[in-house]
């Protein structure tokens, strides 16, 4: 058994049915789980429960936890650290094997211009410093042997019919809805975004190789990222339409924070695009052979998805 804890996040649609070449039992679980593949097993679970967390890992070999929780700072702070702690204990009362979907909030600041599995963490962020505490409970257990972990860390997302991704709320809807695209501080700084069909397919990769765990791997993503004036003339191409774009400086965004919760909580994390945000995943891609999607292969597939 192969257990999704938060089946309903960014990638566990694609992570489920990439399971499928590993095992015939997966079991999804969230508040409403919803099955991918005809044989899933579907398990209702709200993860602050420690009980029900056990419930839900009971019987599994690995759990993939790819919960996300609400774009709150608060909320992160209370939520988060109890998850993982849940997670945690139960695995290790089960003996399964933890692979944790993290992004890059924790890495220093003044290392997002080249981002691989060493830079190191120095979080400036609220946000940041949860995550930082997340990825240390971790290996606290994995260094004392009581647990088999792994992360799987990704760079911002985007792919064909997820939700919650920046770049197409703000650049493919808009343009979709024939508005023009929203880009934050700047468009002259690159930015790297993981593809998630590839990041579904290296998170199953990583959960069945037991050689992988106990280490973190970034996931797999597209070398040589594009500025932000690239991504938005790349998504007008293929859409053929204008690329007329509207720039939020950081002081627009924090005006904007006054009326909008969502731009207020966004406004710690301005510092990626304030400078380039490149992610390098050649440790996986080396390990396993993979190529991660071009830039220009995955907008085609978002696009030609919504068309």
């Amino acid at each position: 058994m192969q257990t999704i804890l938060g089946s309903g996040g960014a990638i566990g649609t694609d992570l489920a049915k990439e399971l499928t070449k590993y095992t015939d039992k997966i079991r999804l679980v969230s508040r409403n789980p919803k099955k991918v593949n005809e044989s899933d097993e579907l398990f209702s679970c709200d993860l602050r429960v420690k009980e029900s967390v056990k419930e839900a890992v009971k019987g599994s070999e690995v759990a993939y936890l790819t919960a996300g929780f609400e774009y709150n700072t608060s909320t992160w702070q209370k939520t988060w650290p109890l998850v993982m702690q849940n997670v945690i204990d139960a695995c290790k009362e089960f003996d399964a094997k933890l692979v944790f979907l993290d992004n890059i909030y924790m890495y220093d600041p003044n290392k997002l211009s080249f981002m691989d599995e060493e830079t190191p963490m120095n979080p400036s962020s609220k946000k940041g410093k949860v995550r930082e505490q997340l990825v240390n409970m971790l290996f606290e257990e994995v260094n004392k042997g009581k647990l088999q972990a792994l992360i799987a860390r990704s760079a911002d997302f985007y792919g064909p019919g997820i939700k919650n991704s920046v770049l197409l709320e703000t650049v493919y809807k808009n343009f979709l809805n024939g508005k023009k695209a929203n880009w934050l501080c700047s468009l002259n700084y690159k930015h790297s975004f993981t593809f998630t069909p590839d990041a579904a397919k290296a998170t199953a990769i990583l959960g069945n190789d037991p050689k992988a765990f106990n280490q973190i791997w970034h996931l797999p993503t597209a070398p040589n990222p594009m500025t932000g004036k690239e991504w938005i003339n790349a998504f007008a191409k293929e859409m053929n339409v204008e690329p007329k774009v509207q720039v939020a400086t950081k002081f627009i965004v924090k005006i904007m924070g006054l009326f909008m919760p969502v731009m207020k909580e966004s406004y710690e994390m301005l510092y990626q695009y304030d400078r380039d945000y490149v992610f390098d995943s050649r440790k996986f891609d080396k390990a396993y052979g993979f190529e991660p999607t071009s830039y220009e292969n995955g907008i085609k597939m978002v696009v030609n998805e919504g068309s």
